[in-house]
């Protein structure tokens, strides 16, 4: 989710967080914010679930150190009942990024807490009964103009199966235009969840864009399939808010 701003213009450094399912190392900068905004449609041939608004919260506490937190709206529907709207989990994670050789190799932890609101959305069924405790480990890597980031981890979940996730994203950063040249980050991902022990929930391949539009906005867009069904689409639309406007000189 890293972002820097360069003089008056902003510069794309991180292919994984938003608008990806896998996350990497990348931290805003001490006493900074990213703010993600979005709408996150997840369809499948007999249901589908859609976050409007999605918003994904990070503050800097250090250069190597970040704070998150996430909450969503959800539209759930499943054939053939009607939608379910109601509020997310609360997502509560500290990211650490306790290895940098500024050579363009770094690793990061990033464990998250889940937890129920004091809604009855758990009771309608729109978010799952029990907490959970998710413990993933970021790594990326620098190659000229192409970077690749993986992530993986473990979810340990209350009243339900232990579950994992693994992804990959492979992406490269371009300038666009003559003049006052935007800075572009284009990149594909693979990505997968399951329960351990059991079967595979998820694997999604996608496509997505970062895309500057200002001195502190970037667009933010994503689509895919999951591989496992035919018909389905995921996708993430929306735009990446930076707080404050980093001059030059900032690290």
């Amino acid at each position: 989710m890293l972002a820097l701003i360069a003089g008056a213009e902003c510069r794309l450094e991180a292919q994984g967080g938003p608008p990806y399912f896998t996350d990497d190392t990348g931290t805003p900068g001490n006493r900074k914010w990213e703010i993600n905004l979005a709408y996150t449609p997840f369809i499948l041939d007999d249901q589908s679930t859609a976050r409007l608004p999605d918003m994904d919260v990070n503050f800097g506490a250090g250069d190597r150190i970040e704070l998150n937190f996430d909450i969503a709206w959800l539209r759930e529907a499943a054939q053939p009942d009607m939608a379910k709207y109601g509020l997310s989990q609360s997502t509560v994670g500290v990211k650490w990024r306790f290895y940098d050789n500024n050579r363009g190799f770094a690793v990061s932890v990033f464990p998250q807490g889940l937890f129920n609101n004091p809604t009855n959305s758990a009771r309608r069924g729109i978010v799952p009964q029990g907490a959970s405790l998710l413990l993933p480990l970021q790594l990326s890597r620098q190659f000229g103009p192409i970077g690749i980031n993986g992530d993986v981890g473990y979810s340990v979940t209350h009243l339900d199966r232990d579950g994992w996730l693994a992804g990959i994203i492979v992406g490269h950063e371009k300038r666009i235009g003559r003049g006052k040249a935007r800075d572009a980050e284009f990149a594909v991902e693979y990505f997968a969840t399951g329960d351990v022990g059991g079967s595979v929930t998820q694997a999604t391949i996608d496509a997505g864009v970062r895309y500057q539009l200002g001195p502190s906005t970037v667009l933010l867009a994503m689509a895919g399939r999951n591989v496992q069904q035919g018909g389905s689409f995921a996708g993430y639309f929306g735009l990446q808010l930076l707080l404050p406007p980093r001059s030059a000189s900032a690290p």
